[in-house]
């Protein structure tokens, strides 16, 4: 018995994992902080927040900051021009979240 065919597209080449993932329509970014923003407010169960923007800001920075950190291989020059934010202000934000390097 021989090996098991690929399937391929029209085009011939092979069908892999990453392609198939690059295909498919993905939610936009603010679907995703809507759903979290409705669980944090149902974890509240009742009680509220004086300050939802101000901690809704610091939880996407941060993850954001660090992200995309990771992605420049560290480099905070890099970073802040894929963010579109001046170096000094992410080295600011980076002091501020006490995530400097």
């Amino acid at each position: 018995m021989g090996p098991t065919p690929r399937r391929t597209n029209s085009g011939g080449n092979r069908l892999n994992a990453a392609a198939d993932h690059r295909s498919k329509p993905r939610p936009p970014l603010r679907d995703h902080v809507a759903t979290s923003i409705r669980r944090y407010l149902g974890d509240l169960n009742g009680s509220g927040t004086e300050n939802l923007y101000e901690i809704a800001l610091r939880e996407l920075e941060i993850p954001l900051f660090i992200e995309v950190l990771s992605h420049c291989d560290g480099n905070q020059s890099r970073a802040a021009a894929m963010l579109g934010i001046h170096r000094a202000t992410l080295r600011k934000k980076l002091r501020e979240y006490g995530l400097e390097q």
